[in-house]
């Protein structure tokens, strides 16, 4: 029963996941200029990071009834979603608001260094997450 209950909420988590990074951030560069898709997105992002959160805690409750192990990969997948939140983004968007007003290849390699880590958690999450749903 609860092997079950994980299995729907992580699959469902991990849809989100993928929803979001394969067709909602694309679909806002594609019908939004690039400042409007920016905002549209650092509105977002916080939102998407604490319904990760939210639901990774919930299934992390779960788990701790069934699933020591399951445990451990949802409390990974949790303190990512937070730490994207509460950290993560900030820096991006402060780094973004920097490279936004100097062109300069210091702001931009600081940008795209955040950004390449937190598409680095996010496919993490998701293969902890498909790990969780096949074991």
């Amino acid at each position: 029963m609860y092997g079950l209950l994980i299995d729907v909420m992580a699959s469902f988590l991990l849809g989100s996941m993928v929803f979001f990074a394969m067709v909602v951030a694309p679909t806002a560069f594609k019908a939004l200029d690039k400042n409007q898709a920016g905002s549209y997105l650092r509105a977002v992002f916080p939102n998407f990071f604490l319904w990760g959160a939210v639901l990774s805690l919930i299934i992390l409750g779960v788990c701790l009834l069934h699933s020591p192990k399951g445990s451990v990969l949802m409390a990974f997948v949790l303190a990512g979603f937070v730490y994207s939140r509460q950290w993560l983004t900030p820096k991006i968007n402060a780094a973004r608001d920097l490279l936004n007003e100097s062109d300069s290849p210091q702001y931009k390699a600081r940008f795209d260094a955040l950004h390449r880590q937190s598409v680095i958690i996010n496919v993490a999450q998701m293969v902890v997450l498909i790990a969780l749903i096949i074991a």
